[in-house]
């Protein structure tokens, strides 16, 4: 049991760790986000197909990977006093970490495929990117994070009925899931609650990193 926490408490500080990398990478490395033409989008990864090979799979797929056992380190730290929706959450966790890791290969094998039809006709090329840009965007969260914002909604409910984490971080943790799941209804899409999701799981996954690795399970401010 000990064990599991701090293993938890790692996997939520690295939760954390990629976030802010992959804001940095984005933003000051391969600025693939800001590029609208599928044409350009397609020559980008042809240009840095390996540096994003890579990084998707640290980004996404290790990622997710680590969730599975932050995941796993909450239900057996919280099911006591909260075993349904424990249950229901860590369930939801493992969906999340599925679809992940399934929009990352969607993407690096989808990558494949075009940089070598961009060679032979680029146009095509980019048609063929935009189908599978599609999957690996819908499936990654792109339009809404509902399944996230579950997670985090659950796991702070079940932490405020049976203690364990500290309040605060819980109440945290109501607000980031709140605007996940709201974050997937179009019409609120203007408001930015995705951003609000993604920035706001920065520090609640080092806070509750930090929680997991000193703390006993039982303790909590």
């Amino acid at each position: 049991m000990k064990n599991l926490q701090k293993m938890g408490g790692i996997a939520a500080l690295y939760e954390a760790a990629v976030y802010v990398l992959g804001m940095v990478f984005f933003l000051l490395v391969v600025d693939y986000p800001s590029v609208v033409d599928p044409v350009q989008k397609v020559a980008l990864l042809v240009d840095n197909q390996t540096i994003m090979y890579i990084m998707y799979l640290l980004l996404y797929v290790v990622w997710a990977i680590f969730l599975v056992v932050l995941a796993l380190a909450l239900y057996e730290r919280l099911k006591a006093g909260s075993p349904a929706t424990m249950q229901i959450a860590t369930a939801i966790g493992l969906i999340w970490a599925c679809v992940i890791i399934a929009s990352a290969y969607v993407f690096d094998i989808g990558m494949d495929t075009v940089v070598d039809l961009y060679a032979k006709d680029p146009a095509q090329a980019a048609m063929v990117w935009l189908a599978i840009e599609s999957v690996s965007m819908g499936l990654g969260g792109a339009k809404g994070e509902i399944l996230g914002g579950l997670w985090t909604l659950l796991i702070s409910w079940a932490a405020l009925r049976a203690g364990g984490l500290p309040k605060a971080l819980n109440y945290l943790g109501v607000v980031i899931g709140v605007a996940g799941i709201l974050s997937a209804i179009p019409a609120l899409g203007e408001l930015g609650l995705q951003i609000i999701f993604a920035l706001g799981q920065i520090p609640w996954f080092v806070w509750l990193g930090i929680i997991m690795l000193r703390r006993n399970p039982g303790s909590a401010a």
